[in-house]
């Protein structure tokens, strides 16, 4: 009788598992104490709020890192140490270096894919020329969107494509006559038209009201030094290079889209 009493009197102990101490709580009161509601709605907007401005403070995603950006990174070292090269070496083996890196057309007839390869890792100019700097920004920009292959096979499409288009011509004018002999041994190197290539991409995968303005400034820079006529022939290549990225711009965004799912 006793025993049945007491067994009344407890609370429904049915609920705890065997061995598991738990502090009884009175009935309908919870384990764990929950904000109010009206106080979580804050604190979830308050982190809401603060992760878009945290991910605004990050200055250093401007710039190639390993892990970030590897194509990216792996290229500006290897631009780095041949502009090292460039700067301290004898000037004779620099000159000889180039010459054999040039996309000129006697090259391009006789072993293409060496030179096409080894001009992209010079920069004319050094590593604080312009088109460097924009390299590194913009690649980075762009890898970071779209994803190192995707980045490289854009710049590498802008390297030979407009290569190419500035180059067959005056091979067809040297053997038209138009041009001398010494046209088809014209020094060409360095990563300008693969840059302004990935520009042009870039552009695509920005805000209307950014990519208007970075494509029109870069456009009239490109068509002034044109008509500086200081070297038609490159300047060409750059407005042409930058038409190829602008034609990327419907296979950029369904990269993007892909690397965002």
């Amino acid at each position: 009788m006793a025993g049945r009493a007491g067994d009344a009197v407890l609370p429904d102990v049915a609920g705890l598992l065997d061995g598991m101490p738990q502090q009884r709580m009175p009935a309908g009161a919870s384990a764990v104490s929950s904000p109010a509601p009206g106080l979580a709605g804050s604190c979830a907007g308050a982190r809401e709020g603060a992760a878009p401005r945290a991910r605004a403070l990050r200055p250093w995603r401007l710039l190639p890192t390993p892990t970030g950006t590897p194509f990216t990174f792996a290229y500006a070292v290897v631009l780095t140490v041949t502009s090292l090269i460039a700067a301290y070496a004898d000037p004779g083996l620099v000159h000889a270096l180039h010459q054999g890196s040039s996309t000129d057309v006697a090259h391009l007839v006789h072993t293409p894919v060496t030179v096409l390869l080894a001009s992209g890792l010079w920069t004319a100019g050094g590593i604080v020329a312009p088109y460097t700097i924009c390299f590194l920004l913009v690649l980075t920009a762009l890898e970071r969107r779209i994803g190192g292959a995707r980045t490289a096979v854009v710049f590498l499409l802008g390297h030979v494509l407009a290569t190419l288009a500035t180059e067959v011509p005056v091979g067809l004018a040297v053997l038209a006559g138009h041009l001398p002999g010494s046209s088809l041994h014209r020094l060409d190197y360095g990563v300008s038209f693969g840059v302004a290539t990935s520009i042009g991409a870039l552009t695509g995968l920005l805000r209307p009201w950014l990519r208007w303005p970075v494509l029109a400034l870069f456009g009239a820079l490109l068509v002034q030094d044109l008509l500086g006529l200081a070297d038609p022939l490159t300047d060409w290549g750059h407005l042409i290079a930058l038409a190829i990225g602008v034609g990327l711009w419907p296979l950029v965004r369904r990269w993007r889209a892909a690397s965002a799912h």
